[in-house]
């Protein structure tokens, strides 16, 4: 079964994510998928891994996420990938968008073994940007989380810490 969880920054939709893959069968596999680049992004990541149980394993990837699906259905009873919208932003970094976003819908759409937990934020809520290239991003990031949206068997929002069914399995 695929999950998709979404939410604004700070929303609560990582706890949320990483309590779902308590309850799931063991043994599972956190995916982070963000690189620190700053201070402040490292300490949130540093934050992050405290919380997260000393037991769970844990893969850390840049773009090559469908790569690391494929591997982790055969290894683990569930996967939670935290989240597709830092591999986005890392996949248009390096220009390779098109073909990744491709791979990773293709790799859901065949997915057939265990629990799949996505997290992604929920962005274009607020104020319409004044940078194109925001812009781009944040409907290129829409439009994910719309194919695994049509992919996912359920999907949740998380606001206030609060998750809010869109879509039951």
């Amino acid at each position: 079964m695929i999950t998709l969880i979404l939410g604004g920054n700070k929303s609560g939709k990582s706890e949320f994510a990483l309590n779902l893959l308590e309850k799931r069968a063991k043994p599972g596999l956190f995916v982070a998928t963000g690189k620190a680049k700053d201070l402040e992004f490292r300490q949130q990541i540093n934050r992050h891994r405290l919380e997260r149980a000393p037991e769970l394993e844990v893969m850390e990837i840049s773009l090559d996420l469908p790569q690391a699906l494929r591997q982790a259905k055969i290894d683990f009873s569930c996967v939670l990938v935290d989240s597709l919208d830092y591999w986005l932003f890392a996949a248009r970094e390096q220009g390779s968008e098109q073909d990744l976003v491709r791979d990773i819908v293709k790799e859901l759409e065949g997915w057939d073994n265990g629990d799949l937990i996505l997290v992604s934020c929920e962005a274009g809520l607020g104020p319409l940007p004044m940078s194109g290239e925001v812009r781009a991003y944040i409907r290129a990031l829409g439009a994910l989380n719309q194919a695994c949206a049509q992919i996912a068997h359920q999907v949740f929002m998380v606001t206030a810490g609060l998750p809010l069914a869109l879509k039951k399995a």
